[in-house]
């Protein structure tokens, strides 16, 4: 099975209220888009990174290119509309979408997600966390779901057909990972220092 991996960075990060583009702002020594493409490139399950841009992020686009991974330029209309955008345009078996503000995860969570994927037969896969991971760190908001009784809140990595992707509604498999590197997405900067805090815990291996 042929995976493309298709990191969101089209867009405006203006909950994080700083000059610079959301996918540059550094977690330890690296920007965070830097951090997900080497998780991919690590990832086994993985045949094909692009990195979806737009208007609003051209220093990332040059910095990606700089790192010769493949990138596309989106409308820069929201996160649904520029996925949509880009696999009509990329024509992928699969595609593996996951936003640029997930810096923690890892190449073996990326390849059990594909894993998953396969194993459940479904069209569609979204990946989540249980609320209370992400309250016990500090983290509000976000896409609250209910699957099996739980409240979760949606990770920022999907997987689905990518012949279906104009489809309105598809049957979907909920994955829970109860993991720390799933539940940060950096919106603001409070999530910002909380990904620095759990990546240097992570370096010093506690």
């Amino acid at each position: 099975m042929n995976v493309t991996a298709l990191v969101m960075a089209g867009g405006k990060g203006s909950r994080m209220g700083l000059q610079e583009e959301k996918p540059l702002l550094k977690v330890g020594d690296k920007p965070m888009i830097e951090h997900i493409l080497n998780a991919l490139k690590e990832a086994k399950k993985i045949d094909e990174i692009v990195v979806a841009v737009s208007r609003h992020t051209p220093k990332t686009a040059k910095f990606v290119e700089s790192l010769s991974v493949k990138v596309l330029e989106t409308p820069g209309n929201g996160y649904v509309s520029d996925v949509r955008y880009a696999a009509r345009r990329l024509k992928p078996g699969t595609v593996l979408t996951i936003s640029a503000d997930l810096p923690l995860v890892t190449g073996n969570i990326i390849d059990k997600v594909v894993e998953r994927y396969v194993q459940c037969g479904k069209p569609a896969l979204t990946v989540a966390v249980p609320i209370e991971t992400r309250e016990r760190l500090g983290l509000r908001g976000g896409y609250v779901l209910e699957a099996e009784g739980k409240r979760l809140v949606s990770a920022g990595i999907n997987v689905i057909d990518g012949r279906r992707i104009d489809k309105i509604e598809l049957v979907e498999e909920i994955y829970v990972i109860d993991k720390e590197e799933v539940a940060v997405n950096v919106n603001t900067p409070l999530e910002l220092r909380i990904a620095e805090h759990l990546f240097a815990r992570f370096c010093k291996g506690g």
